[in-house]
Protein backbone atom coordinates (compact mmCIF):
# COMPACT_ATOMS: atom_id res chain seq x y z
CA UNK A 1 0.00 0.00 0.00
CA UNK A 2 1.63 3.07 -1.12
CA UNK A 3 0.54 6.61 0.16
CA UNK A 4 -1.29 9.33 -1.44
CA UNK A 5 0.45 11.91 -2.61
CA UNK A 6 1.59 13.50 -5.78
CA UNK A 7 3.95 12.43 -7.65
CA UNK A 8 6.56 15.11 -7.73
CA UNK A 9 10.51 15.49 -7.59
CA UNK A 10 10.20 17.35 -4.58
CA UNK A 11 8.18 14.47 -2.76
CA UNK A 12 10.07 11.69 -4.31
CA UNK A 13 13.27 12.93 -2.29
CA UNK A 14 11.08 13.09 1.09
CA UNK A 15 9.91 9.73 0.43
CA UNK A 16 13.47 8.60 -0.50
CA UNK A 17 14.91 10.21 3.02
CA UNK A 18 12.22 8.78 4.86
CA UNK A 19 13.28 5.24 3.53
CA UNK A 20 16.67 5.73 4.98
CA UNK A 21 15.76 7.07 7.91
CA UNK A 22 13.15 3.88 8.18
CA UNK A 23 15.54 1.17 6.82
CA UNK A 24 18.39 2.69 8.93
CA UNK A 25 16.38 2.32 11.95
CA UNK A 26 15.58 -0.73 11.11
CA UNK A 27 18.57 -2.19 11.37
CA UNK A 28 19.68 -0.20 14.64
CA UNK A 29 16.45 -2.03 16.54
CA UNK A 30 17.44 -5.25 15.03
CA UNK A 31 20.73 -4.92 16.66
CA UNK A 32 19.04 -4.15 19.86
CA UNK A 33 16.58 -6.13 19.88
CA UNK A 34 19.32 -9.04 19.33
CA UNK A 35 21.47 -7.70 22.38
CA UNK A 36 18.22 -7.47 24.85
CA UNK A 37 17.18 -11.01 23.99
CA UNK A 38 20.78 -12.37 24.34
CA UNK A 39 21.00 -10.44 27.53
CA UNK A 40 17.25 -11.65 28.58
CA UNK A 41 18.19 -15.09 27.90
CA UNK A 42 20.92 -14.52 30.29
CA UNK A 43 18.63 -13.55 32.91
CA UNK A 44 16.35 -16.57 32.06
CA UNK A 45 19.85 -18.79 33.09
CA UNK A 46 20.33 -16.67 36.36
CA UNK A 47 17.04 -17.44 37.25
CA UNK A 48 16.89 -20.81 36.81
CA UNK A 49 20.43 -21.67 38.91
CA UNK A 50 19.00 -19.08 41.79
CA UNK A 51 15.79 -21.48 41.83
CA UNK A 52 17.51 -24.56 41.90
CA UNK A 53 19.70 -22.65 44.58
CA UNK A 54 16.39 -21.65 46.78
CA UNK A 55 14.91 -25.52 46.34
CA UNK A 56 18.03 -26.91 47.53
CA UNK A 57 18.60 -23.79 50.88
CA UNK A 58 14.55 -24.82 51.63
CA UNK A 59 15.21 -28.23 51.62
CA UNK A 60 18.03 -27.42 54.50
CA UNK A 61 16.01 -24.63 56.53
CA UNK A 62 12.89 -25.95 57.02
CA UNK A 63 13.82 -29.29 58.55
CA UNK A 64 16.64 -27.47 60.31
CA UNK A 65 13.71 -25.06 61.91
CA UNK A 66 11.50 -27.85 62.84
CA UNK A 67 14.39 -29.44 64.75
CA UNK A 68 15.14 -25.92 66.85
CA UNK A 69 11.23 -26.11 67.46
CA UNK A 70 11.40 -29.68 69.10
CA UNK A 71 14.34 -29.48 70.67
CA UNK A 72 14.16 -25.90 72.13
CA UNK A 73 10.40 -25.71 72.06
CA UNK A 74 7.92 -23.21 70.32
CA UNK A 75 6.84 -21.04 73.28
CA UNK A 76 10.55 -20.83 74.23
CA UNK A 77 11.26 -19.83 70.36
CA UNK A 78 8.65 -17.22 70.59
CA UNK A 79 9.74 -15.71 73.41
CA UNK A 80 13.17 -15.33 71.95
CA UNK A 81 11.95 -14.03 68.76
CA UNK A 82 10.36 -11.04 70.21
CA UNK A 83 13.56 -9.80 71.35
CA UNK A 84 15.14 -10.33 68.03
CA UNK A 85 14.42 -7.35 65.52
CA UNK A 86 16.18 -6.38 61.88
CA UNK A 87 15.64 -3.93 59.71
CA UNK A 88 15.83 -4.45 55.51
CA UNK A 89 16.69 -1.34 53.09
CA UNK A 90 14.69 -2.12 49.67
CA UNK A 91 15.97 0.69 46.94
CA UNK A 92 15.68 0.79 43.65
CA UNK A 93 18.88 0.83 41.62
CA UNK A 94 19.48 1.49 37.91
CA UNK A 95 21.43 -1.26 35.59
CA UNK A 96 22.98 -1.46 32.45
CA UNK A 97 21.39 -3.33 29.60
CA UNK A 98 21.87 -3.27 25.75
CA UNK A 99 22.67 0.69 26.40
CA UNK A 100 19.34 1.43 28.51
CA UNK A 101 19.20 2.24 32.25
CA UNK A 102 16.80 -0.36 33.76
CA UNK A 103 15.41 0.06 37.07
CA UNK A 104 15.89 -2.87 39.52
CA UNK A 105 15.70 -3.95 42.65
CA UNK A 106 18.39 -4.42 45.77
CA UNK A 107 18.23 -4.95 49.50
CA UNK A 108 20.67 -5.14 51.99
CA UNK A 109 20.18 -7.40 54.24
CA UNK A 110 21.66 -7.55 58.23
CA UNK A 111 23.88 -9.45 59.59
CA UNK A 112 21.99 -12.44 61.82
CA UNK A 113 22.17 -11.53 65.23
CA UNK A 114 23.49 -15.32 67.25
CA UNK A 115 21.49 -15.70 70.56
CA UNK A 116 23.72 -18.59 71.51
CA UNK A 117 24.33 -19.38 74.84
CA UNK A 118 25.97 -22.34 76.99
CA UNK A 119 23.38 -22.00 79.51
CA UNK A 120 20.26 -21.99 77.75
CA UNK A 121 21.62 -24.21 74.89
CA UNK A 122 20.31 -22.27 71.65
CA UNK A 123 22.40 -23.66 69.09
CA UNK A 124 19.71 -24.45 67.33
CA UNK A 125 18.25 -21.77 67.39
CA UNK A 126 21.37 -20.01 65.75
CA UNK A 127 21.89 -22.51 63.59
CA UNK A 128 18.06 -22.13 62.13
CA UNK A 129 18.57 -18.04 61.87
CA UNK A 130 22.27 -18.72 59.83
CA UNK A 131 19.77 -20.84 57.32
CA UNK A 132 16.87 -18.34 57.15
CA UNK A 133 18.98 -15.94 56.45
CA UNK A 134 20.99 -17.86 53.36
CA UNK A 135 17.40 -18.65 52.11
CA UNK A 136 16.61 -14.89 52.68
CA UNK A 137 19.18 -14.16 50.49
CA UNK A 138 18.82 -16.15 47.45
CA UNK A 139 15.07 -15.27 47.35
CA UNK A 140 16.29 -11.33 47.77
CA UNK A 141 18.69 -12.17 44.55
CA UNK A 142 15.89 -14.14 42.85
CA UNK A 143 13.33 -11.32 43.05
CA UNK A 144 15.95 -8.96 41.96
CA UNK A 145 16.85 -10.66 38.96
CA UNK A 146 13.30 -11.63 38.09
CA UNK A 147 12.42 -8.05 38.45
CA UNK A 148 15.19 -7.44 35.47
CA UNK A 149 13.71 -9.93 33.55
CA UNK A 150 10.57 -8.87 33.57
CA UNK A 151 11.84 -5.22 32.37
CA UNK A 152 13.79 -6.70 29.89
CA UNK A 153 11.22 -9.28 28.21
CA UNK A 154 9.03 -5.71 28.31
CA UNK A 155 11.94 -3.73 26.17
CA UNK A 156 12.20 -6.73 23.83
CA UNK A 157 8.38 -7.06 23.28
CA UNK A 158 8.31 -2.95 22.58
CA UNK A 159 11.42 -3.22 20.51
CA UNK A 160 10.29 -6.50 18.46
CA UNK A 161 6.68 -4.25 17.42
CA UNK A 162 8.91 -1.83 16.61
CA UNK A 163 10.74 -3.91 13.95
CA UNK A 164 7.45 -5.35 13.06
CA UNK A 165 5.78 -1.98 12.29
CA UNK A 166 9.18 -0.85 10.27
CA UNK A 167 10.10 -4.23 8.56
CA UNK A 168 5.80 -4.22 7.62
CA UNK A 169 4.36 -1.43 6.73
CA UNK A 170 6.86 1.67 7.01
CA UNK A 171 9.20 0.41 5.05
CA UNK A 172 7.29 -1.60 2.14
CA UNK A 173 4.79 1.62 1.90
CA UNK A 174 7.77 4.30 1.22
CA UNK A 175 9.31 1.73 -1.19
CA UNK A 176 5.99 1.36 -2.93
CA UNK A 177 5.46 4.97 -2.86
CA UNK A 178 8.86 5.51 -4.21
CA UNK A 179 8.58 3.09 -6.79
CA UNK A 180 4.91 5.26 -7.98
CA UNK A 181 6.55 8.46 -7.70
CA UNK A 182 9.76 7.33 -10.12
CA UNK A 183 7.48 5.58 -12.66
CA UNK A 184 4.53 8.58 -13.06
CA UNK A 185 8.01 10.78 -13.74
CA UNK A 186 9.61 8.48 -16.11
CA UNK A 187 5.81 8.15 -17.71
CA UNK A 188 5.83 12.04 -17.68
CA UNK A 189 9.70 12.41 -19.10
CA UNK A 190 8.75 10.19 -22.02
CA UNK A 191 5.18 12.19 -22.71
CA UNK A 192 7.52 15.28 -22.53
CA UNK A 193 10.40 13.86 -24.63
CA UNK A 194 7.46 12.43 -27.40
CA UNK A 195 5.58 16.14 -27.26
CA UNK A 196 8.41 17.75 -27.77
CA UNK A 197 9.34 15.29 -30.95
CA UNK A 198 6.14 15.94 -32.46
CA UNK A 199 6.24 19.40 -32.00
CA UNK A 200 9.57 19.88 -33.71
CA UNK A 201 8.14 17.63 -36.75
CA UNK A 202 5.10 19.93 -36.79
CA UNK A 203 7.97 23.00 -36.78
CA UNK A 204 10.18 21.52 -39.26
CA UNK A 205 7.29 20.51 -42.17
CA UNK A 206 6.26 24.15 -41.98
Amino acid sequence: MRESIAPTKSNLMRVKERLTTASEGYDLLEQKREILVMDLMQQVERVKLLERDLDAQISVAYPTLKRMLVVVGRERVERLSRNIHYQFELREKRVLAAGMSLPSLEVQIPDAKLQFSLVNSFAECDETVLEFFKLLKILTELAAVRTMTWRLAREVRKTQRRVNALEKMVIPTAQETKVYIESALEERERDAFFTSKLLKRKAGKE
